[in-house]
C-alpha cells in the first residue's frame, strides 16, 4: 500500500476549496454584482465620438449631470431600451446642465453607425473599441447606464436595459434631484 504524502493533501484540499467556490457560485444572484464605484470620481476619459471623430472629454463637462450608457449594436437588451435613451435625451434638450453620451462598446463603427440610423439618434456617441472606457467603470456587460453629478461624482449605475419603471425612477429620484442640486439654468 502506498502512503499518501503532503503535497496530495494539499491537491485533494485545493481541489475541494476550488469546487466549493464554484458551488457558492452556481446559487448566487448574478444580477447582485457590486456597483463599486458608486459615490467615487467618474474616470475620465478622452475618446473619438463615432461620426465626426473629435474627441470628447468627460472632465470638460463638470457642472454638468452627465449620463453615459454603455452600448453595442450585437446588443439585444440595448436595442429595446433604446427609445427610452432616446426620450430620457429629448426630455433634458432643454436644460444646459445636463448631457447624454452613449459609449459604444467594443464595436464596430460600421454597425454602430447602421444601428443609430435604424433605431435614431439624438446625442452623442463615444467610441470605446478596446473596451479602456468600460474597465475604467468596472462595466460588466451591456447595457449599462451610470449617472454622474455636477461635480464629477459617479451617483448612480443600473446594470441592464433603461426602460419601463427604471427609466421613471432615474428622471424622477436620480437625475431630477442632481440637476437641482446648485441649478443654473432649467
Amino acid at each position: 500500500m502506498k502512503s499518501i504524502s503532503a503535497w496530495h493533501i494539499f491537491l485533494l484540499l485545493g481541489l475541494f476549496g476550488l469546487f466549493f467556490i464554484f458551488y457558492q457560485g452556481l446559487w448566487g444572484d448574478p444580477s447582485a454584482l457590486p456597483p463599486v464605484i458608486i459615490k467615487e470620481p467618474a474616470p475620465d476619459f478622452s475618446a473619438p465620438e463615432l461620426y465626426e471623430k473629435e474627441n470628447i472629454v468627460l472632465s470638460e463637462h463638470l457642472g454638468k449631470v452627465v449620463v453615459l450608457n454603455f452600448w453595442a449594436s450585437w446588443c439585444q437588451e440595448c436595442k429595446l431600451e433604446h427609445k427610452f435613451l432616446l426620450a430620457l435625451n429629448k426630455h433634458y434638450e432643454d436644460n444646459t446642465d445636463f448631457v447624454m453620451y452613449g459609449v459604444n462598446y467594443q464595436d464596430e463603427d460600421r454597425l454602430a453607425k447602421a444601428y443609430l440610423k435604424q433605431y435614431g439618434n439624438n446625442f452623442e456617441h463615444v467610441v470605446d473599441l478596446k473596451g479602456k472606457i468600460s474597465i475604467d467603470y468596472g462595466v460588466y456587460g451591456v447595457p449599462e447606464t451610470f449617472v454622474i453629478d455636477k461635480k464629477g461624482v459617479i451617483r448612480h449605475k443600473h446594470i441592464g436595459p433603461i426602460m419601463g419603471d427604471v427609466y421613471s425612477d432615474i428622471i424622477k429620484t436620480k437625475i431630477d434631484p442632481l440637476l437641482a442640486e446648485g441649478a443654473t439654468s432649467s
